[in-house]
């Protein structure tokens, strides 16, 4: 919890990579997520490190990653046989186009003896067929018939499918050719020509019995064709099915050897270029683990050098970590929406994991809504390790979902102070008997009984004798709801709480500045800002809480009428006067609160003159000390320098005073607003309207209709009660008690001005990126 309470320590470390063992070395520290790397290549293009070569690989294996699972369920979807091969990246392109073109020129030949006509017909002449491009048809049928004199005899056919071509690839429809000649000479000129038109063709024997041989052996390798390529498209089927299923952890290789590279990129070659050497932020606690993961690293590359790491010192600020879990990582992110702890500087979220739910629980506080809405974060705690909420591309229920253990503890305080306030979805809950009567109130007004029991609100009056009989065991008395000076009693109580607490709420916030003062060595600070403050706070706002409190303590109900006015009081406690007419709360008043007043502003000088005073006597003595050891130019140059320093800090010490002061008195009146959102008397004044308004007619109805009307009400009634109270209301609870942690509490010891470790983690990185 130390880590919790404060940051943890953090050191820059110097680390010595050999060559041949710094790929696995810095995946080590990747695995682990120890250091954050710095870049000590700054004035270097991204474009000319030494590693841009193998993180452009990466890129591209990413690339064609995310193109694999469409073209995969485009194959598994369905798809021509040369569609399967074009995908197949087994072979050379030649080879896929060769055996298309196998299979084309089997079916052609097919096409061609199917159309070849009767033996008779072709006793007596020579054949050619082939192939030819549709476009040359009409123009090689005429040069054929002019070449040969009318002594052959073509028949073309259109073939039913197309094929791809041998030489271009694209898929063509072929004609088929078949001509018929007579005569050598004949022949010659038609195989010629045929040549010149760069047609396929093939042999055509003029033997029915060898026409039919071939014709079944077409046949036989037709089937034989179909065979081969349906056990390719299986084999490349389950080929593709393994793939896919590999493929998540392909990707996720390559987002780690990326992230090695890019981290390489961040490291400087050593003199001798033996090995890399880079700068990293470390947590001093995992050092030892630091020098395991390098010795790993260099065993697993088989090096005979380790590794190793040196401390360096360093002037900058280190930067932030707080370990955080599942519960406390959404109250660390309240904070750090405000800002990220300075190194070493007090955490606001160990105290914010209480504070704030109860904050909001005063201001929303019902019973029925604070169950509803921990059982909702209830739910999303036991299924947190479902994919689908996890991995929501929801931004708005991504955050309520990381918040689920904050919402959990704002519903249970809900509840609490719902019990407090006795109610229960706006309505009165009475566990216990009241502890007011109203029967002597008709005793003295007996002259106007009539009256007081036509009036449904009563004023609820202590100093009538046998009115009020003892305090409620729990919460506030449900009596209340239906007194018609409630207003006046609650308003005047909440009021008072909620000053109370924001008083002890920022007091406590200043005294936590005394631990960072004490953990920087700034000793001055707690007599010359941390007391005086505290003296400021406590002389004003503080006597007024004792006031409070005192005078629920002396006076009885029965002196309820004659009780002194704490506001004015208060107001004479600066003017130095005394009211006749408001007698004091104790003997002696007068002195205390003039005394008092003198101390708040006593604290006032110190505040804003008290540290600048005080840096300016302690640079003069430096400078003395300087001055005796400098020649006349550096001592003109340090004594420029210093002064400017120095004038910079006299002008934060002033602004921080004057801000503290300022908020000291706004403060307590921002913490009203507590009473004025009513400690939950806006919600309970919105859920009375519903209630009144919505619910209260369903349950006027009667028989089987009134059952309908009371459901169909209820269901009005329940959505409007979500929609308003529990999100609307809800949300304006929830930002007034960030505003409240934020600049009444955090302000007094929190700079919010640091910056945040961000180690080099694999899955940090992986779970960032967005999924293919």
């Amino acid at each position: 919890m130390g880590s919790m309470f404060r940051s943890e320590e953090v050191c820059l470390v110097q680390l010595f990579l050999q060559s041949g063992s710094a790929y696995n070395c810095v995946s080590e520290l990747g695995e682990l997520g120890l250091v954050e790397f710095r870049d000590l290549n700054p004035n270097v293009n991204a474009f000319q490190r030494k590693f841009v070569g193998e993180v452009r690989r990466c890129e591209e294996l990413e690339k064609t990653f995310s193109e694999c699972p469409g073209s995969v369920l485009q194959l598994r979807g369905g798809g021509s046989n040369d569609e399967v091969l074009s995908l197949h990246g087994g072979g050379s392109n030649d080879e896929i186009l060769s055996s298309s073109f196998v299979a084309g020129v089997v079916m052609m030949r097919f096409s061609l003896f199917m159309a070849g006509g009767s033996n008779d017909e072709v006793l007596s002449s020579s054949f050619v067929a082939g192939v030819v491009h549709p476009w040359k048809v009409p123009s090689f049928e005429r040069l054929l018939w002019r070449a040969c004199r009318g002594y052959i005899i073509v028949d073309f056919r259109e073939m039913e499918g197309k094929l791809e071509h041998p030489d271009t690839g694209e898929m063509v429809q072929w004609t088929v050719f078949l001509i018929s000649y007579w005569g050598e000479q004949i022949g010659q000129k038609v195989k010629k020509i045929c040549d010149c038109f760069r047609t396929q063709t093939f042999a055509y024997p003029e033997s029915t019995s060898e026409r039919e041989d071939i014709l079944r052996g077409l046949q036989g390798s037709i089937n034989d064709i179909k065979v081969v390529l349906t056990q390719t498209e299986t084999f490349l089927q389950q080929l593709l099915v393994r793939a896919v299923a590999l493929l998540p952890q392909w990707r996720v290789a390559v987002q780690k050897c990326k992230a090695v590279e890019m981290v390489l990129n961040l490291c400087s070659p050593s003199v001798t270029d033996k090995c890399l050497i880079a700068e990293a932020w470390c947590p001093v606690t995992k050092l030892p683990e630091l020098q395991s993961a390098l010795r790993e690293g260099g065993r697993k590359s088989g090096s005979g050098v380790d590794s190793f790491y040196n401390r360096l010192p360093c002037s900058k600020p280190p930067p932030t970590l707080f370990p955080v879990n599942s519960f406390t990582s959404g109250f660390q992110n309240i904070v750090e929406a405000y800002g990220v702890a300075n190194y070493r500087e007090v955490n606001p979220a160990l105290f914010t994991i209480i504070t704030f739910p109860f904050l909001f629980a005063v201001m929303f506080g019902d019973m029925g809504h604070g169950l509803l809405m921990a059982l909702l974060a209830l739910y999303l705690i036991l299924e947190e390790k479902d994919p689908k909420f996890n991995n929501s591309s929801n931004e708005i229920f991504r955050m309520m979902f990381g918040g689920r253990y904050l919402i959990l503890l704002m519903g249970l305080f809900s509840i609490y102070t719902g019990a407090i306030y006795n109610e229960c979805f706006s309505r009165g809950v009475s566990p216990f008997s009241s502890g007011w009567h109203v029967e002597p109130m008709f005793k003295i007004n007996r002259w106007n009984a009539s009256v007081l029991a036509g009036t449904p609100l009563l004023a609820m009056d202590p100093v009538v004798p046998g009115v009020f009989t003892n305090p409620y065991p729990f919460g506030i008395d449900p009596v209340w709801g239906m007194a018609n000076n409630k207003l006046t009693f609650l308003n005047s109580y909440k009021m008072k709480m909620s000053v109370i607490m924001g008083v002890i709420h920022m007091t406590f916030g200043v005294c936590l500045s005394s631990f960072n003062y004490v953990n920087r060595g700034q000793i001055s600070n707690i007599f010359l800002v941390l007391i005086p403050e505290l003296l400021f706070m406590l002389c004003l706002f503080g006597y007024l809480v004792f006031m409070v409190i005192f005078k629920w303590i002396i006076f009885t109900p029965d002196q309820s009428k004659s009780a002194p006015s704490i506001l004015i009081h208060f107001i004479d406690m600066f003017l130095f006067t005394e009211n006749a007419g408001n007698q004091p709360l104790y003997h002696g008043q007068t002195i205390v609160q003039k005394v008092l007043v003198v101390l708040a502003l006593c604290s006032v000088p110190v505040l804003l003159f008290g540290k600048p005073t005080f840096e300016y006597i302690t640079h003069k003595i430096r400078l003395r000390g300087v001055v005796g050891l400098s020649t006349p130019p550096s001592h003109t140059l340090t004594h420029s320098h210093s002064d400017t320093l120095s004038q910079s800090r006299t002008r934060g010490h002033t602004t921080h005073g004057l801000h503290f002061l300022s908020h000291s008195l706004n403060n307590p009146s921002r913490t009203t607003c507590l009473g004025s959102h009513g400690w939950c008397l806006v919600p309970a004044e919105l859920s009375e309207v519903l209630w009144v308004m919505v619910m209260r007619n369903g349950v006027k109805w009667q028989g089987y209709t009134g059952s309908v009307a009371l459901f169909v009400v209820f269901a009005f009634f329940a959505l409007l009660t979500v929609a308003i109270l529990l999100v609307m209301e809800g949300l304006s609870a929830f930002l007034h008690a960030l505003r409240l942690h934020w600049v009444e509490f955090q302000n007094k010891f929190y700079g919010g001005s640091g910056y945040k470790l961000s180690p080099f983690c694999f899955t940090s990185l992986i779970n960032a990126s967005v999924p293919i």
